[in-house]
């Protein structure tokens, strides 16, 4: 599906939590009539309890407060926010609520991972940040890297009507009859600036593709560099294909990804594919600073993405995610900055032959995880020639 661009818009980069969770909480303050938040994560935290409790206290004075968070990434959400939250108003749900036996079936790795909010039909957050505390967390300091979008403008009407639909269907889904199926009133919205932008989500319907072809055709037409930062990276075939071609264009192709180990199967997995592509002119950096959570891209200085899906299967295949994509020079050289500024003061880049270098040993733990990835996505039924 080809994304639809809106003119008019006024765009804010937010750099990490320490940026997103004033902004986000001083727009909840001010809402007057709605406030719609869908998040992967809402934990039990400071930052977490600072942003329900917000919402708690909109709900009181009459704004209709929704939230919906994933059943596997919001697990104690349910003993521990939503009750109270829902004493003070707020309708709150559970996407796909996790069970104690693990199935690979392919329903149940198909997460909410999007991290929406529209407040007022004003006001929209898009990105990849959940609810939860990075400036206190002992195993994130300093604060986990990653970036949201303000959005003001025309762009509110897909994203409010993405948030809109999926509420209905979980409600159908749950036959749920506390909160009632009838559409918030939303204001059509106006013009707020001056940038291009389009809002695109993943699901398993009709936009199987629509982040992963919006990433290949803006490669395919790259010309000069192209920077491409991901907490979990990878691709398939097709898109390891299109920046091998771009490097032959004489494309600069730079990839920022998680230098500190986190989910160690995937990690291992990622690097397996760390001898590809630098042998095919790809620079890789490897980001120590703190845990890298950005799923974000620039090409040619004028294209950018910000958001939830990251480069891989689970992602790409799976789970219901959301970007913006946007064309314009301001907010795609802002985000430039804000990357290379990121590589200069917390990455590394690795040597050409650093995959060579390597043991054989580690090499083979490394292509033995990459094989497991696989193995475990072509279970689901979503492998292909990918």
């Amino acid at each position: 599906m080809v994304a639809k661009f809106l003119p008019g818009n006024r765009l804010t980069l937010l750099n990490s939590g320490a940026e997103y969770f004033p902004a986000l909480i001083t727009a909840i303050n001010e809402a007057r009539r709605h406030v719609h938040l869908e998040s992967y994560i809402f934990e039990d935290d400071a930052t977490g309890r600072a942003v329900a409790a917000a919402m708690a206290n909109a709900a009181r004075r009459g704004v209709t407060v929704r939230v919906l968070v994933d059943g596997f990434g919001a697990r104690e959400f349910a003993d521990r926010l939503q009750p109270g939250l829902v004493a003070a108003g707020v309708q709150a749900m559970i996407y796909r609520p996790e069970i104690a036996r693990f199935h690979l079936r392919r329903h149940r790795l198909r997460r909410l991972h999007r991290k929406l909010v529209v407040i007022d039909g004003e006001i929209a957050f898009v990105g990849g940040i959940n609810v939860i505390d990075d400036l206190n967390s002992p195993h994130h300091l300093p604060p986990r890297y990653d970036y949201a979008v303000r959005v003001e403008g025309p762009l509110l009407a897909p994203i409010q009507l993405a948030l809109h639909r999926l509420w209905e269907l979980v409600l159908w889904a749950k036959l749920n009859r506390r909160y009632r199926l009838s559409r918030t009133s939303y204001k059509e919205p106006e013009p707020r600036g001056h940038q291009t932008a389009a809002f695109l989500v993943r699901d398993n319907i009709r936009h199987r593709r629509d982040i992963e072809e919006a990433y290949l055709q803006a490669i395919a037409a790259a010309e000069d560099d192209i920077i491409l930062a991901n907490a979990y990276f990878l691709p398939g075939r097709r898109f390891r294909r299109a920046l091998q071609d771009a490097v032959k264009r004489g494309v600069q192709v730079v990839i920022v990804l998680q230098g500190r180990v986190e989910y160690r199967l995937l990690h291992y997995a990622t690097q397996a594919l760390y001898g590809k592509l630098l042998g095919a002119g790809i620079r890789i950096f490897e980001y120590q600073r703190s845990f890298l959570h950005a799923k974000v891209a620039v090409i040619d200085r004028h294209w950018a993405t910000v958001g939830s899906s990251n480069i891989d299967p689970f992602s790409l295949l799976l789970a219901r995610e959301a970007n913006v994509v946007v064309r314009d020079e301001k907010f795609a050289s802002e985000l430039r900055h804000s990357l290379r500024q990121a590589m200069r003061n917390g990455a590394h880049e690795l040597p050409v032959d650093s995959w060579k270098r390597l043991p054989w040993h580690s090499r083979l733990l490394r292509w033995g995880s990459y094989n497991l990835v696989r193995t475990l996505v072509g279970i689901t039924g979503y492998g292909g020639k990918r």
